[in-house]
């Protein structure tokens, strides 16, 4: 990895778009020519990604497909098998008040299975393999004074464990709940999240595995009308640990913020997907991932996408993702997608970019008597702490903050 900075912006605005019609421009290629690209199988839309419940329906992944082009699939292979959870693989605990965890729901069983339905194989024999999905629901107008905490231990290093969680939040709710992951297994986890209309929920998963760790995971939303669902993923441990977290509206005035941070060490791999689907009118969506890398081999991903249909007027849509490299040999793969059906919206845009410390703020503060190896340590702080200030629950925060000082220490030695 080179200190050079490489970025790509973007930023549409309307309703008069240089090049455009009210039908909208496609920013992904219609069409691909396969035989100068050596068999990848590349999707020409988003909106043609692939979802069933059916296992049979996914192949197991060869790594040459676009889905899982970056990820280490030799290393997933227990995770990525037709297979039922090892006993006691992980334990889950629930804190919430006392009448929010309404027991669990079968295969088939509504509201599970309304708002995700599998889009790659983890996801699909995760959801085939686990009987009982946990149901959490916020009561309508409720405003719980903490934070509803979903706690997830791994027994152990290999032993498969599958779930699935099915969350509501009630019209007019104001709540905030944490999916947090320690120990060490083979986890695969769904998460199906319904927003209810005037609803407002944050929903932080939490990744502070054990070294030796795996997991794979889809989140999917569904967000009611003016309803605002936030939703956090912080990644620090794990040996691979990948994230698909999807958005979808159901109804005008909904807003959907989606943020991310995560800190990759020697050998790491960590991967995070975003899918905002603008399928209505006049609603709002922000994402922002940030991460820092140190060490040989390690490795992060972020692949994010927007498509804004046809009948989606007024969408205002930005996404963007920044990468801080600490050490050589690291690697951040980072390709942000928007596919634009119509001309009328307030506006769309992306950003990328990856690149070492800003020889300016590191002069700045060396030139106050800083020394460099602590002026190092308060630009990566300084970087990552827009996205911990965002959770708003403070013991969380703090321990998130002395997490990434460990990261940072064991970077100086």
């Amino acid at each position: 990895m080179t200190a050079e900075i490489t970025t790509e912006k973007a930023r549409i605005g309307a309703p008069s778009i240089a090049g455009f019609t009210e039908e909208g421009e496609g920013l992904v290629s219609a069409k691909v020519d396969h035989s100068h690209n050596h068999g990848l199988t590349v999707m020409s839309s988003r909106a043609e990604r692939l979802t069933s419940f059916d296992v049979a329906d996914f192949a197991l992944p060869t790594g040459r497909e676009e889905e899982w082009r970056f990820s280490p699939v030799r290393g997933l292979a227990n995770l990525l098998s037709d297979a039922a959870s090892d006993g006691e693989a992980a334990a889950f605990t629930v804190e919430a008040p006392e009448g929010y965890v309404r027991g669990s729901l079968a295969q088939g069983a509504a509201p599970r299975g309304t708002v995700l339905t599998p889009a790659d194989r983890a996801a699909v024999v995760g959801s085939a393999n686990t009987d009982e999905a946990l149901h959490v629901v916020i009561p309508a107008e409720a405003e719980p004074a903490e934070p509803v905490r979903i706690l997830v231990h791994g027994a152990g290093a290999g032993r498969r464990s599958n779930a699935h969680y099915v969350l509501e939040a009630g019209a007019n709710s104001r709540s905030v709940v944490i999916l947090e992951h320690t120990g060490a297994a083979d986890h695969n986890g769904n998460l199906e999240v319904i927003v209810g209309e005037g609803a407002k929920l944050t929903v932080i998963s939490v990744q502070l595995w054990e070294d030796d760790a795996k997991h794979l995971a889809q989140h999917d939303a569904q967000v009611g009308k003016d309803a605002v669902y936030k939703h956090i993923a912080v990644s620090l441990g794990g040996s691979i640990v990948r994230l698909n977290s999807n958005v979808r509206f159901a109804g005008e005035g909904a807003e959907a913020e989606l943020l991310g941070l995560y800190f990759a060490d020697a050998g790491q791999h960590l991967e995070h997907r975003s899918f905002v689907d603008h399928n209505v009118a006049n609603c709002k969506s922000n994402v922002l991932y940030k991460g820092a890398l140190q060490g040989k081999n390690a490795h992060t991903v972020w692949v994010g996408d927007v498509l804004i249909q046809k009948q989606a007027l007024g969408t205002d849509s930005y996404e963007k993702n920044q990468n801080l490299v600490l050490t050589d040999g690291c690697r951040a793969d980072s390709v942000p997608n928007l596919e634009i059906e119509t001309g009328l919206i307030e506006g769309a845009g992306h950003a990328s970019s990856t690149g070492r410390f800003d020889d300016e703020h590191l002069f700045y503060l060396m030139a106050r008597g800083i020394p460099e190896e602590v002026a190092r340590r308060l630009v990566v702080r300084g970087f990552l702490n827009e996205i911990i200030q965002q959770i708003k629950v403070p013991a969380l925060e703090e321990r998130l903050t002395e997490a990434v000082e460990r990261e940072l220490a064991a970077t100086e030695n």
